[in-house]
């Protein structure tokens, strides 16, 4: 067995066989189910306290009107006693409400005063009823008009009253001339989980990389394997044994999510549990999600974050192994990871950014830019885009990251040696001219 694969062999094994790896590739799908879920629910909750608002309606109006709810109650007082309520303000009242004049006249003759700040679902439940009040007041005013037909204002009443929504199915045409159900929310949730991923795995990763070179060289075992082992081949074997350590991990998750996915379709296929679900989630179209998220070709989608996540893992490994094996400790690495570390937290805003326009200049260039590509394309390819550009994208991505990793070995070689003075980037470039 050669030298290199002895390398790989070392620093796959050495970290898949540690407990901490096989508990976080585990529990890590469903702890990102939790981390999605649990604080949408929590912010569903309240603190189980009626939260008392005092209304002082001027023109009795509209006091009438709020009704009050599990969260907060609406008490109407006289404006006599609006200088009694303020005193227990932040007390036995959560806030006041005052309404000085006619809302149709004057929009902005109302106003929500509190200690804290007012909840959104407070101020939404007294804007729905006021604007509702006040459609009604025009309407009405309409209605009193001679030049109007009576009966017109009765069915205009109606019609906005009934509130018909309107629900717009979007449908995608693939390359065979197939038509299949689609949905701009799931595929933006889906490219900005698979940001998050690629993002995470290119940052963990690398790191782990840049620790594993900075231990090596604190503790002088390096000195020891050069003597058999040629530097190039060293750094070569650490970032492909760690990155086939991403990739272990990456298809643990797909397989478990994909048991996971397949246990939620056969739960909804029971035609028994799939009623029993439309009632519970009647808000919801649960058929049409299922089916925009199966119109996605999730294989390609596995195969291109593989692609995309080599060729950013290699390329930022690289950088990151390159800096490590310069310095003698973490604390002088700061001064060279700081810009690395800016520059892929702007591709995840970048990335980011394009889940609302995956089509425009921000997701097209930064899509081609190597140092960004991997992280944003993976917003872009849910929603379908040329393969020409992804095919672009990927070669401009492999293209560069084999001039970095040549780039970065040539001056690992020299630094993995060095001790003492921490180098400047002059120095560095001096180290790729050494032979």
């Amino acid at each position: 067995m050669s030298s290199l694969s002895l390398i790989i062999q070392r620093e796959y094994l050495t970290r898949v066989r540690k407990k901490s790896f096989i508990i976080l590739t585990l529990l890590m799908p469903f702890l990102m189910v939790a981390l999605s879920l649990v604080p949408l629910w929590l912010s569903t909750l309240n603190d189980g306290s009626v939260k008392n608002v005092a209304v002082i309606d001027n023109t009795g109006i509209y006091a009438p009107l709020l009704e009050s709810t599990d969260q907060f109650e609406f008490q109407i007082i006289d404006e006599a006693d609006q200088q009694e309520s303020e005193s227990k303000l932040g007390k036995d009242l959560f806030a006041i409400l005052q309404i000085t004049n006619d809302l149709n006249k004057d929009p902005r003759a109302v106003s929500l005063t509190s200690e804290k700040q007012a909840p959104i679902e407070l101020q939404s439940v007294i804007e729905r009823t006021l604007n509702e009040k006040v459609t009604e007041q025009r309407l009405d005013e309409l209605t009193q008009s001679s030049n109007v037909d009576s009966e017109a204002i009765v069915q205009v009443r109606s019609i906005i009253e009934d509130k018909s929504g309107i629900t717009l199915r979007t449908l995608r045409m693939g390359d065979d001339g197939s038509v299949k159900e689609s949905s701009t929310e799931i595929a933006s949730i889906i490219g900005m989980l698979f940001t998050i991923l690629i993002y995470m795995f290119i940052l963990l990763y690398g790191n782990m990389v840049m620790q594993a070179v900075l231990e090596e060289k604190k503790s002088r075992v390096v000195e020891v394997m050069v003597s058999s082992v040629k530097p190039v081949n060293l750094l070569i074997g650490k970032i492909v044994g760690i990155g086939l350590v991403g990739l272990t991990q990456l298809a643990i998750w797909i397989l478990m999510t994909s048991v996971l996915f397949a246990g939620v379709s056969l739960f909804i296929a029971n035609p028994e549990q799939a009623v029993a679900m439309s009632s519970e989630m009647s808000d919801f179209n649960v058929e049409g999600i299922m089916n925009s998220v199966m119109s996605i070709n999730w294989l390609q989608l596995i195969v291109y974050f593989v692609l995309f996540f080599i060729g950013g893992y290699v390329l930022y490994a690289s950088i990151f192994a390159m800096f490590a094996s310069a310095v003698d400790s973490e604390e002088d690495t700061s001064q060279y990871m700081t810009p690395v570390t800016l520059l892929i937290m702007f591709a995840f805003f970048a990335g980011f950014y394009s889940v609302s326009n995956p089509d425009g200049p921000l997701a097209f260039w930064t899509s081609l830019i190597p140092f960004t590509s991997p992280i944003v394309m993976m917003v872009r390819i849910p929603f379908g885009i040329p393969f020409w550009e992804i095919l672009l994208s990927l070669v401009v991505l492999y293209g560069t990251f084999l001039l970095i990793s040549i780039f970065a070995a040539k001056i690992y070689r020299v630094g993995i040696l060095m001790y003492g003075k921490k180098p400047s980037f002059r120095e560095m470039m001096k180290w790729v001219t050494y032979k």
